[in-house]
């Protein structure tokens, strides 16, 4: 049995939640869009990593749509009493699989409550304020959080939302959502390579709000790619158990979400809980930075 303890434990608000947890996204078809292929795999890879002692589930109701969070119903409900769920809006999709912005409060709030309705919950432990950013939606722009945010603390002094956060977010914004009501965590785009968040990291990490980062692989070089995979070869684990490794080493406050629809993938991912990098190998992996 894998021993995700190792990884540690980290608080999120009022819950505390093992380090290694598990991000829902892939259990929706391609581009997170639509059935999944095979649903009963999906729903044993929610049971099997629930088994394993992952009590952090990272979702959204725009996967699918929908899609997601009804195989984590079908999986889960009734929840185990220390399984925290989160989950993002801001976002709709579009019939060609688009990600198009849905920020007007009324958006907002009949996306907390699609969430509510989809995962059978009277109140979410976790919703993220998905900034959409740059043109394309992916990339992070400046520009005033404000108005989205309030609709949110709204909804949580309403008892809807124990904890609020905020996903794909500027220093500006994060401080401007501090400014509204208490975030408990930042989920943004950070891994080996992709490092423009490391003050942040660190400054959170200060302020006690745990840092979610996506796509742990995401943005490599070929070249990059090539010298990640040789370290994960020299220590005998795949490129992802290292590069899960390292952000588990890189701050006590970073929480991992690596999600996968498949169970041999699942194991393979909750295993880096238990890799212990030597400290020539985490300056090797610190130097591919740039």
């Amino acid at each position: 049995m894998i021993n995700i303890a190792a990884a540690g434990t980290c608080r999120l608000g009022s819950r505390i939640v093992n380090r290694m947890g598990y991000g829902a996204m892939q259990l929706a078809g391609p581009h997170a869009f639509g059935p999944p292929k095979d649903r009963a795999e999906a729903i044993a890879v929610l049971r099997e990593a629930v088994a394993s002692g992952v009590n952090h589930i990272d979702t959204c109701d725009y996967y699918g749509p929908h899609v997601v969070n009804e195989i984590i119903r079908e999986a889960l409900h009734p929840y185990p009493p220390e399984l925290t769920i989160v989950t993002k809006v801001g976002a709709r999709r579009g019939k060609d699989a688009s990600w198009l912005p849905a920020q007007s409060p009324a958006e907002l709030t009949a996306a907390v409550h699609d969430n509510l309705r989809n995962l059978s919950l009277d109140v979410i432990d976790g919703v993220n304020l998905r900034a959409m950013g740059a043109p394309d939606g992916m990339g992070k722009a400046e520009g005033s959080i404000a108005g989205q945010f309030i609709a949110l603390a709204k909804l949580r002094e309403q008892g809807l939302i124990r904890h609020l956060g905020i996903s794909n977010a500027t220093s500006a914004q994060i401080a401007e959502a501090r400014g509204i009501a208490e975030i408990v965590c930042v989920q943004n785009f950070y891994n080996i390579v992709h490092r423009e968040d490391d003050a942040m990291v660190d400054s959170l990490a200060r302020d006690g709000i745990a840092y979610v980062p996506f796509f742990p692989l995401g943005g490599f070089s070929p070249l990059q790619s090539d010298a990640l995979s040789s370290i994960a070869r020299e220590i005998g684990a795949t490129p992802m158990q290292t590069a899960l490794a390292w952000l588990l080493k890189r701050s006590p406050n970073i929480l991992l979400i690596p999600g996968t629809s498949s169970r041999a993938h699942l194991r393979e991912n909750l295993a880096a809980a238990e890799l212990q990098l030597p400290d020539d190998v985490v300056a090797r992996l610190n130097a591919m930075n740039g």
